[in-house]
């Protein structure tokens, strides 16, 4: 645990050095090819550094923070696009916090927020979820380690169900943590990062405003809307959303892949590229009958809410869990880095506070 804590900070060391040479970039070099160019060297380090991990937690988080989300975001900013570009520039621990953590910056902040413009696309505005909403899910995250110990005299797809909501519950607590993170140091008010994703109600609902918002808001500036500009020129305004969602979902299946990639280090079998393909296809689907409809008729949203959250559950246990399980064995792995966090907690006490107790005897 000391020797991945330590590649940890290196890494995020090489990470914040590299994004102020990207911040310098802005000021000097104007937006289009050239700054891209400069910028490919950067966007090519941060899809290396996350080789240098190895655990689920830190090494996982790393690479979604910086191989995915940073670097399209760096993409954006080579051609003056997205979150890190504005008139006036942001300052630069703006500039470092939004390039590469999973925050967003809440449309029409209130006056005591207003020190950042929210670049980003607009999403509906999510309202602030309590303190105790999240320590109620960190209580049950806490509990469902500790059921993990009787897997045995649990029903698999019971445990899958579990790994479902355990997925979610770490993602929003650690995703949440950060965003609360950020929004203390720079005074900003950010979104959420998910909106309660077991309430939606179509498939299209769930991905596009309920799940993990940040990479939702991501792709739709990297991928959704460039594909509409050019399909709307193609086959017309109306059709042109679909091939624009069939390539997001085609990129974060790709983007999954590698993650996939960076937590098992073995060949992708494709499941998870076909889980998202599945997925892409289904909403374009919905798209298609809603445009068809009118809106003449539809669902009732308690049925239509449980169809969607059903299959993508469904769906996940025969396409997604497999690849993550077997192949990346992250449940083996992250209840081992588990078990060595109290160890190295106790050592670090021993080491850090035994001193400063003694002194004072």
């Amino acid at each position: 645990m000391e020797g991945e804590i330590s590649k940890f900070l290196k890494v995020w060391l090489l990470v914040f050095a590299s994004l102020i040479y990207c911040y310098a970039l802005g000021k000097n070099v104007p937006e289009g090819k050239s700054r891209f160019i400069l910028l490919l060297p950067i966007i090519c380090l941060f899809l290396y550094l996350p080789l240098n991990l190895s655990t689920i937690h830190l090494g996982g988080m790393t690479a979604f923070f910086i191989a995915w989300l940073a670097n399209f975001k760096l993409l954006l900013f080579a051609f003056g696009k997205g979150p890190l570009s504005s008139n006036p520039s942001i300052s630069l621990p703006s500039f470092l916090a939004l390039s590469c953590l999973p925050i967003k910056i809440q449309d029409n902040p209130s006056p005591k927020s207003q020190l950042e413009q929210n670049p980003y696309p607009k999403i509906s505005k999510q309202a602030k979820k309590s303190s105790l909403n999240y320590a109620i899910k960190g209580i049950l995250l806490a509990t469902l380690v500790h059921v993990y110990n009787y897997n045995d005299y649990i029903h698999p797809k019971i445990v899958l169900c579990f790994y479902c909501v355990h997925i979610y519950f770490f993602l929003e607590i650690v995703l949440a943590m950060v965003t609360a993170v950020v929004r203390t140091i720079l005074r900003v008010e950010l979104e959420p990062p998910f909106n309660d994703p077991y309430l939606s109600t179509s498939l299209q609902d769930f991905w596009g405003k309920r799940w993990n918002l940040m990479v939702s808001s991501i792709l739709r500036s990297t991928i959704y809307e460039p594909t509409l500009t050019i399909s709307a020129r193609i086959i017309g305004r109306k059709w042109a959303p679909i091939p624009g969602v069939l390539a997001s979902f085609l990129v974060s299946a790709v983007m999954h892949e590698l993650m996939f990639y960076y937590l098992g280090r073995v060949r992708p079998t494709w499941e998870v590229t076909w889980f998202f393909i599945l997925h892409g296809f289904c909403v374009v689907v919905e798209i298609a009958i809603k445009k068809a409809l009118k809106g003449r008729w539809r669902l009732p949203e308690l049925i239509s809410g449980v169809l969607a959250v059903g299959f993508v559950v469904v769906t996940g246990f025969w396409l997604f869990f497999p690849q993550f399980l077997q192949q990346c064995r992250a449940d083996v792995r992250a209840f081992e880095e588990y078990a060595a966090l109290g160890p190295f907690l106790k050592n670090s006490y021993r080491v850090i506070f035994r001193p400063v107790v003694t002194s004072f005897r």
